[in-house]
């Protein structure tokens, strides 16, 4: 049983996500779609994208027209992009996404050995 389950978990899935994606709903409920072009525009800031498990991030991604810098399968599930506001907004709002954090750089200072 469990292997029925975990074969069918995936395809129901992705049934699931393309129905989502070609529902016609309100605009008030929907996210629609929101095209960027192939070269990220440089004034838009880069967020990582996590969807949640058994999603494929790039189907994500490209259910909203969005091109990935990268898209990561191992540490997390989930994409890179430069995105506008608009569309980190309406990702967020979207059910197969579990979050969307503005990437940022990290720095590691030392205090010494022990601490």
């Amino acid at each position: 049983m469990r292997n029925r389950l975990s074969r069918a978990l995936p395809v129901a899935v992705a049934v699931l996500a393309a129905v989502t994606v070609a529902l016609p709903v309100s605009a008030a409920t929907a996210a629609e779609p929101v095209p960027v072009s192939h070269a990220a525009p440089a004034d838009h800031a880069t967020y990582i994208v996590t969807v949640h498990p058994g999603l494929n991030p790039a189907d994500v991604a490209h259910a909203y027209g969005i091109t990935p810098l990268h898209v990561y399968r191992n540490t997390l599930n989930g994409f890179a992009a430069r995105l506008s506001p608009q569309q980190a907004e309406d990702l967020r709002a979207d059910l197969f996404v579990a979050s969307v954090e503005k990437d940022g750089g990290v720095t590691a200072t030392s205090s010494g050995p022990g601490v």
